[in-house]
């Protein structure tokens, strides 16, 4: 493209979306960065390694790297397990059961480790009861409240991160070398073990970390089944100091440590992701089209289907099914009865509670207003960082992208310290320090389906429409805009979901007005009023289903 001819255009475009991603994504986190060792006018890093070693800092950091050491290991075994089954056997009806398996990536954990705790809690979990009532136990057969009991919960919903990778990475691998050994003489395991899995390595890596990384940020499943045991990561620490304190000086010194802690463990795995995926080992996707070997399973076919069956019902269909009916009950602990049965919690959250239906509201409201802003900014941002020859733009793809890296607690910090005041600007509080946290948590969103779709407009589209007379700004409206309506409503939906189930941002920054659905659900679970928490919660998961039923009817649509 010329950029000389559109050189106003082009500069003003620029600077808007540097000052855009300078203002909620960088000065939020060099703040914290700022807070965590400059104290009194000088720098103080002997202080910040004070508040590490204090006990319960020090508690929550080893929690964190346990938890997530856990998760991640788990996570990582049976996301490559099923993914290998799906893609690469005969098994029957894989193609539900890996729509299935990507279930969970959609629903929130922490109303996962709620359903959880109903049926797993040490003294009233409903199987727990079961087997000591029924079946002669002495105690609980299993305790949830454990480093055992948070990370099994964990590996139920983010396995995905690693099945969805290693999908594709089967999926586009060439099949010679497995059909070679199989020549040979090699059985199924021996095939799958010296060869299939290590050409897959790099994907397994890839996503492993990327659990690492989540688990490290995640607040939900810790504070609902962590706190009563005294297990607790860093994000749960950071708003229990926060909260109890009131916001007092002390409480944000130790928030920004332990943010800083999770700012600099995101960087070094993301550098390790893209050291594994950049590192050129074991290229296994040719230039052409492969169709993957499928591996004979002989008797094992029907026990390995009837598994994957029983570990969807299980994890998904259990804990889903558990959520409703708990939230049809009028009181909490009767069976699960016609005559115990009823819609009557869902009509009083949706019509007459007060605090529900402002949540609902509230989430809605959020969702749609961040989804539009991030979604028309992520489109201004991208085009100049794929379509724009300017200098700079390579600023603005590292700072957009810097919040996915970022946990939510961080990002949530470093808006209170940004907008509380301290700068002129107070919107702790009020609604608008959520939304301004959402859109610097979901521009990445709207940058990758923005920018992938930018990539499909060639420029010699613009190019003929301003030899015709057209202004840039014509251009980008008339052609620009119009072809990359697919990825503007894709970018639309990533953030809109994900803004409804947000729980770790939003719990730190909410006031008793500005509840969003997540912290209802939670706040309400955490006040004992447990069947009012799950009608909440499934409304909300009944809202999360119909709005991927609509994005997938989409997407479908678009590809047609």
């Amino acid at each position: 493209m010329n950029t000389k001819s559109s050189f106003g255009v082009a500069q003003v475009i620029l600077f808007l979306s540097i000052a855009i991603l300078v203002i909620v994504v960088a000065f939020p986190v060099l703040l914290i960065l700022f807070n965590a060792f400059w104290v009194e006018d000088h720098f103080n890093f002997s202080g910040a390694i004070d508040i590490l070693k204090e006990p319960e800092t020090f508690k929550a950091l080893m929690n964190s790297l346990i938890i997530a050491g856990m998760s991640t290991i788990g996570s990582t075994i049976v996301g490559t397990f099923f993914a290998w089954l799906v893609t690469r056997t005969d098994m029957p009806h894989k193609r539900f059961m890996k729509s299935m398996f990507l279930v969970p990536f959609m629903l929130p954990s922490f109303i996962g480790a709620m359903a959880w705790k109903i049926l797993l809690s040490p003294n009233a979990g409903f199987i727990n009861r079961f087997f000591m009532d029924h079946l002669g136990f002495d105690g609980p057969i299993f305790n949830l409240y454990s480093y055992y009991g948070i990370s099994a919960v964990e590996v139920m919903y983010l396995f995905p991160f690693v099945f969805i990778q290693v999908c594709g990475a089967l999926e586009r691998m060439d099949p010679t070398l497995e059909e070679s050994a199989r020549i040979s003489g090699a059985g199924l395991f021996t095939i799958t073990r010296k060869i299939t899995i290590p050409l897959v390595l790099p994907s397994i890596l890839s996503g492993a970390l990327l659990i690492m990384l989540y688990s490290m940020a995640h607040f939900g499943t810790v504070a609902v089944l962590g706190i009563e045991n005294g297990i607790y990561n860093i994000p749960v620490l950071i708003y229990e100091r926060i909260h109890q304190s009131g916001g007092s000086f002390e409480s944000i010194r130790t928030g920004t440590v332990l943010a800083t802690v999770l700012v600099i463990s995101a960087a070094c795995i993301i550098w390790a992701q893209r050291k594994i995926l950049g590192s050129g080992h074991y290229q296994i996707i040719g230039g052409k089209s492969f169709r993957p070997m499928e591996l004979k399973l002989r008797g094992l076919k029907y026990p390995l289907m009837f598994f994957c069956f029983a570990y969807i019902a299980f994890t998904i269909v259990l804990p889903t099914v558990v959520i409703f009916l708990v939230g049809g009950l009028s009181t909490y602990g009767l069976s699960f009865t016609p005559e115990n049965l009823s819609l009557d919690n869902f009509k009083f959250i949706l019509f007459e509670y007060d605090v529900t239906r402002d949540a609902i509201f509230n989430s809605v409201t959020l969702g749609l207003t961040a989804a539009i802003i991030t979604m028309f900014a992520g489109v201004m941002i991208s085009y100049v960082i794929v379509k724009m020859d300017v200098k700079g733009k390579g600023i603005l793809e590292f700072l957009g992208m810097l919040p996915f890296s970022v946990p939510g607690s961080v990002i949530a910090l470093g808006v209170i310290l940004a907008w509380s005041g301290q700068f002129g600007i107070n919107l702790y509080n009020t609604v608008w320090i959520i939304l301004v946290a959402y859109i610097a948590r979901y521009m990445a969103f709207s940058l990758k389906a923005n920018s992938a779709a930018l990539e499909q407009v060639h420029d010699s589209l613009v190019e003929a429409s301003r030899a015709c007379g057209a202004t840039m700004w014509q251009s980008l409206k008339d052609i620009v805009l119009p072809l990359v309506k697919p990825g503007m409503f894709a970018a639309f939906f990533l953030i809109f979901l994900p803004s409804l189930r947000e729980l770790t941002v939003s719990i730190m920054l909410y006031a008793p007005t500005t509840r969003t659905i997540g912290v209802a659900i939670y706040t309400l679970n955490e006040d004992g009023e447990t069947v009012i928490s799950c009608a909440l919660a499934a409304i909300a998961l009944i809202i999360i289903i119909v709005g991927q039923t609509v994005i997938n009817h989409f997407t479908k649509k678009e590809s047609e």
